[in-house]
């Protein structure tokens, strides 16, 4: 009801038999013997076959295509009649992709479905062109994408790439560097050869490979191809190197023998376990043997015989040796007896059984109860198990075999890597499994290290805090190292952190900016807060001095009421200045200055009221004069409550209008961020301190000119000292505010209000004091008014 084909290359490269490409025939054998003893899979119908060798050539391969349409016999049909069904069901084979391809154009225009096993070339998915065309073994499509990401996986950037000058070697090449291109990855060269060019362009290809600078080298080349390339390699002394390798040649046992593949990683279909193949293919008797000149000329090369047939041929010749028929397959260990690594020998076996499952359902009937049904006379048309061939879906031995709209298996493979044994002898070792099903980025996955990982790159990274400058009219993984900018990083290239942050020490990583501002827990603000509590205290002690001792007559003579609420003021002026530490917040920025204006204009008023009561006070003791009934109590408090309004006045507009908030200053500092108040309005902050200034040079004008007036205590003399203190405080305080840096500026702010506090508390009050506390008798009212003469203090 059907005949099965199978065609492959059982040529080597040195036009020897190829022990590996019989084992590949014998399990199409193998799968069809164990098609016929089953009872479920056509059933009472024996599936023939035929094998025939393509000796590794195209015009050979093409000429047994022909063969499969016309007839069994080797002569093509040249009359004007054709068959319009081929006589064949379905072709499984060749082993090449590029006899394949010249196979499946001429199969494909009679509908004759291929299924491959060893033909990779992702141009065999293209169905307009190869309608027919079924593998079992994964397109080089997604070999290349994986070794790409196996390279990158590695760290190499910078590498070789080798291939056969074929369309397996040239597709599958194209395809990885497309690949390798998208993952950053740069070729130092890509050169090509074929087995049958002259020795001088493999020999090129040798020099080229050894004059590398790159230590990778991903080779995708046929097996054949690989030995001659090997084979020229040996002659001098070659690097040490990393290949990389296609299935192709990565898995193919006959390769260990060279030693330069230590360490060589590559990808392969997943090994198998087929069991009872072994012993068939080692059960070979010598009459099934003689009867096949395939199989003869294997058991001669294997066993170096003749076996008898021939012999008549033989009697003129020396020193042959003659076959017996006993020799043992079991004791030779050649590719064809290992079945250690069945790889794509099981993508034979699955395709023989996808072929066998096709026709199944074209000559078959399943019955849900009972066995099937099968036709024996029914020839299976190519065309209906072309059909079928598309709807396969079935597990044979645990290996699951179905095929997309491009006739792909799912892609899985088996990363191998090259490794020596404790025999020192090379084998191969799974590290690794790629599954092109899984999500991008958990494809790969390697489970073991593999011998040995050198470092392949034109450019070593970047030290931090530099960038990478391409090297003119080389690859962009060919740079140098050139220094990145203040406040960058070096990503894929220098980045400006953004203005809040500033790179680590390694110049990797933007992280955020110091925050500074004069903080309660340093030593600057605690000095400062201690002092501004200090002098608090101070001026409260001074208060309570001065209650206990209003009756006294220095206190009544000073005008006790303006020098109490001097002291108040000095007393918020010493608290105001505590608003200036810690973080600064919207209340605290406009408290700050706000609360500083008013408590100093109060405080100078005060002392301006005190100026005024004593000039005003000697010129009543002119006679006719009574300017002093202008200037009472009452006018004095109405002089400071004037005074004061002013400036409150000029407060309230500027927290209306402008008001001082919060700011991040990073311009100042580059590495830093200073956290300070925006004044909002500088207009507004200057007519502030302009109108403290103002008050402050009046009442000094006032209080020298009183200087002199005769008095055993003169008041006015020290307020003339204490508005010389302020006033020089304040001069020296506008340079120094400009030029101070962050947070030294709120500190020398805060320095002025303290320096000029201190100054009137301890000029206006302390003297008082010490006469109260300490010289009692210098408090009386004769003392005061001057009758009595004074030591001085």
């Amino acid at each position: 009801s059907g005949l099965l084909c199978c065609m492959t290359p059982f040529l080597s490269s040195s036009f020897r038999l190829s022990t590996r490409e019989l084992r590949f025939a014998r399990a199409m054998e193998f799968a069809i013997k164990e098609i016929n003893n089953r009872s479920d899979l056509l059933p009472n119908v024996i599936l023939g076959y035929l094998i025939h060798d393509s000796c590794a050539a195209v015009p050979m391969a093409l000429k047994v295509a022909f063969q499969f349409l016309n007839g069994r016999e080797a002569e093509l049909t040249t009359g004007l009649i054709c068959p319009k069904v081929a006589n064949v069901a379905a072709v499984l084979g060749d082993s090449t992709s590029t006899a394949s391809i010249g196979m499946s154009r001429v199969l494909g225009l009679f509908g004759v479905p291929q299924v491959h096993h060893f033909s990779t070339c992702a141009c065999l998915s293209d169905k307009q062109q190869h309608p027919s065309f079924f593998r079992t073994i994964p397109s080089d499509q997604f070999q290349a994408a994986a070794l790409a990401q196996l390279v990158k996986h590695f760290g190499w950037t910078w590498i070789g790439a080798v291939r056969s000058d074929s369309d397996y070697g040239n597709n599958g090449m194209a395809s990885f560097l497309r690949a390798a291109q998208k993952e950053g990855i740069c070729i130092e060269f890509s050169v090509a050869f074929f087995k049958t060019n002259p020795r001088s362009k493999v020999q090129r290809v040798a020099d080229i490979i050894r004059r590398s600078t790159s230590r990778v080298i991903v080779a995708f080349v046929a097996s054949g191809d690989m030995r001659i390339l090997l084979e020229e390699l040996t002659y001098k002394p070659l690097p040490p190197l990393q290949w990389i390798g296609s299935e192709s040649w990565v898995s193919d046992p006959e390769m260990l023998t060279y030693g330069v593949f230590a360490g060589a990683v590559g990808f392969s279909v997943e090994r198998a376990v087929i069991p009872g193949f072994r012993e068939f293919l080692l059960d070979l008797p010598a009459v099934q043997v003689t009867r096949s000149p395939l199989l003869r000329e294997f058991w001669e090369d294997t066993f170096s015989c003749k076996l008898p047939p021939e012999q008549a041929d033989l009697m003129t010749g020396q020193g042959v040796k003659m076959c017996t028929g006993n020799e043992d397959l079991r004791a030779v260990k050649i590719p064809y007896t290992d079945t250690s690594q069945l790889r794509v020998t099981n993508m034979v076996y699955k395709a023989t059984y996808a072929i066998a499952h096709a026709i199944h359902r074209v000559v078959c009937e399943d019955r849900p109860y009972s066995m099937p049904q099968c036709n024996r006379n029914a020839f299976a048309e190519p065309y209906k198990v072309l059909a079928q061939l598309k709807k396969v879906n079935f597990t044979v031995n645990g290996y699951p075999v179905n095929f997309d709209i491009n006739g792909d298996p799912v892609a899985k493979y088996e990363v191998i890597n090259w490794q020596v044994a404790e025999n020192r002898a090379l084998s191969f070792v799974t590290v690794g499994y790629y599954d092109a099903s899984k999500p991008k980025g958990h494809a790969l996955n390697l489970t073991k290290k593999i011998t040995w990982v050198p470092v392949s790159v034109c450019s070593a990274s970047c030290p931090p805090g530099t960038r990478k400058a391409a090297q003119k009219g080389k690859p962009v993984c060919c740079y140098d190292c050139v220094p990145c900018g203040e406040g960058e990083i070096n990503s894929l290239d220098c980045i400006s952190c953004p203005d809040e942050f500033w790179p680590n020490s390694q110049r990797d990583e933007c992280l955020p900016k110091r925050v500074e501002f004069l903080s309660w827990d340093e030593v600057l603000g605690i000095i400062l807060a201690f002092s501004a509590t200090t002098g608090a205290c101070i001026a409260v002690v001074v208060i309570v001095i001065f209650y206990r001792h209003r009756a006294s007559p220095i206190v009544r003579a000073n005008n006790s009421e303006l020098s109490f609420l001097l002291l108040f003021s000095l007393t918020l002026c010493f608290l105001c200045s505590l608003t200036f530490i810690g973080r600064p917040s919207e209340w605290s920025c406009m408290l700050r200055h706000t609360a500083f204006g008013i408590t100093f204009v109060l405080c100078i008023s005060c002392v301006l009221g005190k100026t005024l009561v004593v000039l005003m006070a000697f010129r009543a003791t002119l006679p006719g004069s009574n300017v002093m009934k202008w200037f009472g109590p009452l006018q004095q408090r109405m002089t400071v409550v004037c005074f004061t309004f002013v400036q409150a006045l000029i407060c309230t507009l500027w927290l209306v209008l402008s008001p001082p908030i919060p700011l991040k200053n990073v311009s100042y500092y580059k590495e830093r961020i200073i956290l300070e108040c925006n004044l909002g309005s500088a207009g507004a902050f200057w007519a502030v301190l302009g109108y403290i200034g103002l008050l402050a040079v009046l009442c000094f004008v006032l209080a020298f000119l009183a200087r002199k007036l005769p008095d055993n205590f003169n008041e006015a003399k020290f307020i003339t000292f204490s508005m010389l203190i302020f006033c020089a405080v304040w001069i020296t305080f506008i340079p120094a505010y400009v030029s101070s840096p962050g947070k030294f500026t709120v500190a020398v702010e805060i320095f002025a209000i303290l320096a000029s506090s201190f100054g009137l508390i301890a000029c206006i009050f302390i003297p008082k004091c010490y006469i109260i506390v300490f010289r009692p008798h210098q408090n009386t009212k004769r003392h005061v008014m001057g009758k009595v003469a004074s030591k001085a203090l």
